[in-house]
């Protein structure tokens, strides 16, 4: 017979295994991006002082629907991921949680983020964020077994967390809103493109209909990603043309433009993996460093 001790030892360390699974079902990386940008976009909000408490309330409301978006996601991708070497040992296709639990895990938590943020920070908030939710599970996730357009449509609920956070400061839309929606929106076209480059075979095998899976010689593929690069530098300096920013954002903001812009003609020309990897890790850094300066700016250091 297993000792007490000896049985409470092998159930926690199970226990443990699974909450870092249901924990790995919400994305923490992507959680964590948009956080930031729901932040970015309070911060620079608010007119005065932000009000702290209500930030928090808008993190948390926001943090559990992104979560349980993503969980949701993964749910309804689950046979998709299975194909994919990059993703085919996440807790479902691994088999390590149930379908089930997974979908009452992420349906439960996005409930109780848009009633959240409804309630506790305002419905102009709760409703773009369930606009957020709808776009994303039931837009973009279909389309990417259908169409290349796919990663457009997922732009749009990828940038609104800064909307989010706006009117969560300010209790309206502005065009501070729609310029951080659009930084957002443009920066996700080379990023995505560049991640699917790298793991286009990956995609082909699964089904996903990403633009460098049915664009093979990649002549489209580029083309796209220098348009977005330059319209993220031209883009990405409204900030102080709007008053958002001042001049230490816009020659910040311009530098960081000019070496995406730099990076994505680098991948037009030589079409390689290595390149793909240097335009993805560039606007990876790109994105914060870019945010950080907007809030620097305003803070007037």
């Amino acid at each position: 017979m297993t000792p007490p001790t000896q049985t409470l030892e092998m159930v926690l360390p199970r226990e443990r295994r699974r909450a870092v699974d249901f924990l790995a079902l919400t994305k923490p990386r992507v959680l964590v991006m948009v956080l930031l940008t729901t932040f970015i976009g309070y911060y620079l909000g608010s007119p005065d002082a932000p009000d702290y408490l209500r930030l928090l309330s808008t993190l948390v409301g926001t943090g559990l629907a992104a979560a349980g978006t993503l969980a949701l996601n993964q749910f309804l991708e689950r046979h998709v991921d299975a194909q994919m070497d990059r993703t085919k040992t996440r807790p479902l296709p691994d088999g390590r949680l149930s379908p089930l639990e997974a979908l009452l895990f992420g349906t439960i938590i996005t409930a109780l983020g848009l009633g959240y943020l409804t309630l506790a920070v305002s419905p102009l908030a709760g409703l773009v964020t369930a606009v957020t939710v709808a776009l994303y599970l039931f837009a973009y996730t279909p389309l990417k077994l259908r169409t290349s357009l796919c990663m457009v449509v997922g732009a749009i609920p990828g940038a609104l967390p800064p909307v989010t956070g706006w009117v969560a400061a300010r209790g309206e839309l502005g065009i501070g809103a729609w310029v951080l929606f659009s930084i957002l929106f443009l920066w996700q076209l080379p990023h995505t493109l560049a991640i699917a480059r790298l793991y286009r075979e990956d995609y082909a095998r699964a089904g996903i209909q990403v633009l460098p899976v049915v664009d093979p010689d990649g002549t489209s593929t580029e083309r796209q990603i220098l348009a977005g690069c330059f319209a993220l530098l031209a883009v990405g300096l409204l900030p102080t043309l709007v008053g958002l920013a001042g001049p230490l954002y816009f020659f910040g903001a311009l530098g960081l433009g000019g070496a995406l812009l730099a990076c994505g003609i680098a991948q037009a020309f030589s079409r390689s993996a290595s390149a793909a990897r240097r335009l993805m890790f560039a606007s990876v850094l790109y994105l914060p460093a870019l945010l950080g300066l907007m809030a620097i700016d305003k803070a007037g250091f």
